[in-house]
């Protein structure tokens, strides 16, 4: 056996019993692990053409897994102005403002990433944009849940959009109570009317984009990425050009979404479509919406909202949803669907928990509000649970004042993200971001999830600190639950895994949210090849 390389830290986080904690190496032959151990009983393995690799102080992990991501489409999304940090509405105007110099020179005015609570409960609506950039000058902006939009009246105008409408699903073009068009437009099938309008972006500037963000990515340890959609036509080609000139930074595990005006022979095509790819990308399992989002009012809960709204599922009957759910899996495909409201999850769980045992994993996206009882069941029933802590540490308030507290109520609210009680139910927890809906790093997310509070934000108010995970729970949901959640053989250092691993400057498991924020990674290693760092 000729080991191709070894590396060379302080300790090794193997995530297996079976390693002792005097492993500190790792050796990999032809994209595996070969062996994990104290370097005195690894470095004898070494041969000639060995690779050797040390970061004296540092710690070895499992690479980590984004479960939750949107790569590709986010490069739709992510254009022009951020708004990600805005959070009053004195702040939007005054982004606007500087966003309306910085884009000076351009035909529209894109913006991205606002919280709805900036309106600070003023009707969401294109007053701003009309007011700092005045109502002829086509512009947009897509919301930070990416499940919703403003666009200015110059912009409705050339969409095509002239007049209010509401769907059963609760989705469309909002109004006004005078019958007017306030710009808000809301979920999938409406966005994309306004969307067709927007400039288009090159293939090649797409190919360079996508291959740079893989590469931001790969930089603070993401080894690989669920990806939960399909939804650009060149998807799979902006991959095949990227690696038609090498390989992909991060691994991309492709989940295209099926929708209630989804036809059999397209369900038949996406069962076709399964495991196409190349070197590091695929196409496996398939995504669903149940609902939609609670701060569009499009999620499907027990009782109505604040606003009188969340009564209706994306799919009309839902028990058409479960059909499709079974039909996937008696074809052995995976599904993932998000589910936001407590009926919306509750229904999903009973749909999953009555499929045949032992099939392919299934799993529920989110869950943001979800009762003690469904809980259970997701744990009784092998359910994978996939969760994203941030979209509660930087949304949700501790005092109730945020959009998405005041849409539910007190009681609803007081049951945000229960990761912990997920993982006490015995489901696997993957983790993920949902970028661009919010950042990648994984340090953050994990430091997060133990702190309950946005640890980024100095005296931020922890929210429902009693579901805060353990170190070692937050490593794992990057790592060995995310792997287990698609029943893939990753995320743990062993014999024969993949050799998909980060060298971090400080021990993930022994240091403080604080601490783990400011983690660096000094090398990430995808099939035994470096992918950042050295």
């Amino acid at each position: 056996m000729v080991v191709d390389t070894i590396v060379i830290g302080a300790r090794v986080r193997s995530l297996a019993p079976e390693t002792g904690e005097d492993a500190d190496a790792v050796a990999i032959t032809d994209g595996r692990i070969t062996a994990v151990g104290p370097r005195s009983e690894i470095l004898p393995l070494a041969g000639a053409g060995t690779e050797l690799i040390t970061h004296a102080s540092a710690t070895i992990i499992p690479g980590l897994v984004d479960a939750h991501s949107h790569p590709i489409y986010s490069l739709g999304i992510v254009r022009g102005l951020s708004l990600t940090g805005v959070h009053t509405y004195d702040e939007l105007v005054a982004a606007l403002e500087r966003g309306r110099d910085e884009q000076a020179g351009a035909e529209w005015f894109l913006a991205w990433g606002l919280d709805p609570t900036a309106f600070e409960g003023r009707p969401i609506g294109n007053a701003a944009l009309h007011e700092v950039l005045g109502a002829d000058r086509p512009a947009y902006i897509k919301m930070f849940d990416a499940h919703s939009g403003i666009a200015s009246a110059a912009a409705l105008a050339r969409a095509g959009i002239d007049a209010p409408v509401t769907y059963p699903d609760g989705s469309g073009a909002a109004g006004d109570e005078d019958g007017s068009l306030t710009g808000h437009l809301i979920e999938f099938p409406t966005m994309e009317i306004l969307e067709r309008a927007l400039p288009a972006l090159g293939f090649d500037d797409r190919v360079a984009q996508l291959h740079r963000l893989l590469s931001d990515m790969a930089a603070v340890g993401i080894t690989a990425a669920h990806v939960m959609d399909l939804q650009d036509d060149d998807a799979l080609d902006l991959l095949a050009a990227i690696e038609a000139t090498g390989d992909l930074p991060v691994r991309l595990r492709i989940s295209p979404w099926v929708t209630p005006e989804t036809t059999d022979d397209e369900v038949a095509d996406l069962i076709a479509l399964q495991g196409r790819g190349g070197r590091r990308y695929r196409v496996e399992g398939v995504k669903f919406f149940i609902d939609g989002t609670v701060e569009g009012g499009t999620a499907w809960l027990s009782r109505p909202d604040a606003q009188g709204e969340g009564l209706s599922s994306a799919w009309t009957p839902a028990e058409a949803y479960a059909e499709r759910v079974r039909q996937f899996d008696h074809a052995g495909v995976p599904t993932a669907t998000h589910a936001i409201g407590e009926q919306g999850i509750r229904f999903v769980a009973e749909t999953l928990a009555a499929l045949p045992k032992g099939g392919v994993p299934h799993r529920i996206e989110h869950i943001e509000s979800v009762e003690d009882d469904v809980i259970a069941m997701i744990g009784a029933n092998g359910i994978v649970a996939s969760m994203q802590p941030t979209h509660c540490t930087h949304h949700v308030r501790r005092d109730g004042s945020d959009d998405w507290s005041r849409r539910l109520g007190a009681e609803r609210a007081a049951r945000a993200w229960r990761t912990a009680d997920v993982r006490r139910s015995g489901a696997v927890l993957a983790l993920g971001s949902d970028w661009p809906v919010a950042a990648f790093d994984p340090w953050e997310i994990m430091a997060d999830a133990q702190g309950r509070r946005s640890v980024a934000v100095a005296g931020s108010a922890p929210v429902g600190p009693e579901q805060a995970l353990s170190a070692v729970e937050a490593l794992e949901g990057y790592t060995s639950h995310a792997h287990r959640a698609v029943a893939s053989d990753g995320g743990r250092l062993v014999p024969g895994a993949p050799a998909d691993l980060v060298v971090v400057d400080r021990d993930p498991l022994g240091t403080s949210p604080e601490e783990l924020l400011g983690a660096r990674v000094l090398l990430t290693v995808v099939d035994g090849k470096p992918t950042a760092g050295q």
